[in-house]
């Protein structure tokens, strides 16, 4: 009856059932910033929306130009260089599209966030993963890429910054991924928040590039429904012609949200900032009270921390269940090895720190 682009059925997990009978735990995993007890300038979001909410319908498959504009302010380049999209999971499935016919696939690092493969997948395409590997810092090594590589590769994907490792693809990196001399995807929807790293996005003159960001996370507005592609590199003005045709489809930004743009991105700054003053605290107080035993391994940027516990049962965030603590497994996001959580660095501070001293005893 239905297609068999994904398990419609799938069956729970253990942990997913056990969570959902209890009640009252301290849920560090939370990643919506609507939800993490931060100040919202509510009177400013809603000027900005009432003052747009006026304005006529103008179906632009590229997105309106002063959406464009206000982006391209944003990132210093030209806003004909701009897409604009109704979210980052839009984003990925028209560059799929773009890219990819079906059987395909594309490539992207592990750790990894899940929704990937189920986006890939909707689009009859298959995600093939290569490691990285940890050493100082989570690293992108280009033989791990050759090894992952298939006669139908047609995207290399990351995250930058990884989520959940929250490693950074350097410029070393960045080269390394250029001499394959296939399009990049990059998904720098957490690039903004770095914590001690120089970042460099992946913008390039010599490969086909496209960046991805949101209001969701740089803004702190994921209710507002607004994603962007930057794209760069040779043939550029061939894939944006080719996106405003699939864009053209769907129309499915909204009009006032496009409108009011360069107002949500101004006050999204400030929001920016109180997610960083949160992040950057919670790293700061995790870094202090972790017990020997447990690792809390290298993270450069985003919202996460990723812990190696000295347990590896694969029982480990169930067991943590039992001490009140919500947390992610590894295994979410498909770590090699047992015995790896991680842990949301938005959680409301009172919360985050009974959550790590039960983790931490």
């Amino acid at each position: 009856m239905f297609s068999r682009r994904e398990d419609w059925n799938a069956a729970v997990n253990q942990f997913t059932r056990e969570r959902e009978r209890r009640s009252g735990l301290l849920d560090l995993t939370i990643s919506n910033p609507t939800r993490a007890s931060l100040s919202y300038p509510e009177d400013e979001l809603a000027d900005a929306m009432s003052r747009a909410a006026r304005s006529p319908y103008d179906p632009e498959p590229l997105g309106i130009a002063s959406a464009r504009e206000a982006v391209a302010r944003e990132l210093d380049c030209d806003a004909n260089d701009i897409v604009i999209t109704a979210s980052t999971s839009e984003s990925y499935s028209f560059l799929f599209k773009l890219l990819c016919d079906p059987g395909d696939d594309v490539l992207t690092a592990t750790p990894a966030y899940p929704l990937l493969a189920h986006l890939a997948a909707l689009e009859l395409i298959e995600l093939h993963t290569f490691p990285l590997e940890l050493h100082r810092r989570w690293e992108l090594h280009a033989e791990r890429v050759r090894e992952a590589m298939s006669s139908r590769t047609k995207a290399i994907l990351v995250v930058n910054p990884n989520n959940p490792t929250g490693s950074y693809v350097r410029r070393d990196e960045q080269d390394a991924l250029a001499t394959f001399r296939i399009p990049v995807i990059s998904d720098e929807v957490f690039f903004d928040y770095s914590f001690d790293a120089k970042p460099t996005s992946l913008v390039r003159d010599d490969l086909l590039s496209f960046v991805l960001g949101g209001l969701s996370k740089s803004a702190g507005l994921p209710h507002y429904k607004l994603g962007w592609i930057r794209v760069s590199g040779p043939d550029k003005d061939r894939a944006i012609a080719a996106l405003e045709l699939i864009a053209d489809n769907f129309l499915s930004v909204s009009t006032p949200v496009q409108k009011a743009l360069p107002d949500l991105l101004r006050i999204g700054a400030t929001i920016r900032e109180s997610i960083r003053s949160r992040t950057r605290r919670n790293l700061d107080a995790l870094r202090a009270v972790l017990p020997a035993p447990i690792t809390l391994l290298p993270v450069e940027g985003g919202w996460s921390a990723v812990l190696r516990m000295p347990q590896t049962s694969d029982d480990l965030a169930v067991e943590l269940l039992d001490r009140g603590v919500v947390v992610h497994p590894g295994y979410f996001f498909d770590f090699e090895h047992e015995g790896f959580i991680v842990v949301s660095l938005l959680t409301e501070p009172d919360v985050f720190d009974e959550g790590v001293k039960r983790i931490a005893s």
